[in-house]
């Protein structure tokens, strides 16, 4: 064989490897987003660890032994009396869960094309918008498996779940409520050029209303109708509701059980939805 036969075959082998190389990305893509995403994390990984034991520990202690105490009577949910913190502790959980995402998607995603740019990076190789995309919503999405985890095990402790047999589904509905939240705000942060103080006005108007508004302090018909709506609108209710139902027997319908997981979907698929159209949009520019 001569040498331009030789040469020519080494470069198709070469051509032929750099192929498969550029076809890895594009099978696995995501998965190494999600892997950058988790490693950046390790820079304030105590600071993670210490907030996912040290939240739980707190507001179950304080709710225990403080504002529990004070009311004494149990509260009448679904035609079941239960104790203040088994009633008040499903909506922690989901609160958790959602607070995780509220951080998670917002400077962090502004960072990624405004400040550290790294989305350009991970856009200039085979990976697509959409992998990238996912590997966010992955990446975040351990966090909040870890998060909820932690305080689903704190709840056992206390013990403030009723019927673990359920209850621990509630970990299931936590990542759903994060995600319901968390891929609207991934949308917006991502379709942001400026910081100006939006995700402020987002925490004040938006997460602290949905907090202190959807039931989780006391049953959601004992706010005055003009003030439910905010309630009926909010991924924390429905998630709240739906923990309800699993970790503590009570009346509810199937229909009921349907419309919360149906307007979680929708929350969360809307907004995964979105984000992809914005990422491709901002990266193609």
């Amino acid at each position: 064989m001569s040498t331009d036969a030789r040469t020519e075959l080494s470069l198709d082998d070469l051509r032929a490897e750099a192929m498969a190389a550029g076809r890895r990305p594009r099978r696995r893509g995501s998965l190494y987003v999600a892997e950058h995403i988790i490693r950046a994390m390790r820079a304030y990984g105590w600071t993670l660890v210490v907030g996912a034991v040290g939240q739980p520990v707190l507001y179950l202690v304080g709710l225990a032994l403080g504002l529990a105490a004070l009311i004494q009577a149990p509260i009448q949910d679904g035609g079941q009396q239960v104790g203040y913190v088994v009633f008040v502790a499903p909506a922690l959980l989901m609160t958790a869960g959602i607070t995780v995402a509220s951080e998670e998607f917002s400077y962090p995603v502004m960072g990624g094309f405004k400040w550290r740019r790294f989305y350009y990076g991970f856009s200039a190789s085979p990976l697509s918008s959409g992998q990238i995309v996912n590997g966010q919503v992955i990446g975040v999405s351990a966090r909040v498996v870890l998060t909820v985890t932690l305080y689903y095990l704190f709840l056992l402790l206390f013990p403030a779940v009723e019927t673990p047999a359920t209850g621990w589904i509630m970990i299931l509905v936590g990542i759903l409520a994060a995600l319901a939240f968390g891929t609207p705000m991934l949308a917006y942060a991502a379709s942001l050029e400026e910081d100006t103080g939006q995700f402020a006005l987002v925490q004040r108007f938006v997460f602290m209303p949905m907090f202190l508004f959807s039931g989780t302090f006391y049953p959601l018909d004992t706010l005055p109708v003009w003030l439910q709506w905010i309630g009926w609108i909010s991924p924390l209710w429905h998630a709240t509701e739906l923990g309800r139902d699993l970790s503590y027997p009570r009346e509810t319908s199937g229909l009921m059980v349907a419309v919360h997981v149906v307007v979680l979907l929708a929350f969360a698929v809307g907004g995964y939805l979105a984000a992809r159209r914005i990422f491709a949009r901002r990266l193609a520019a």
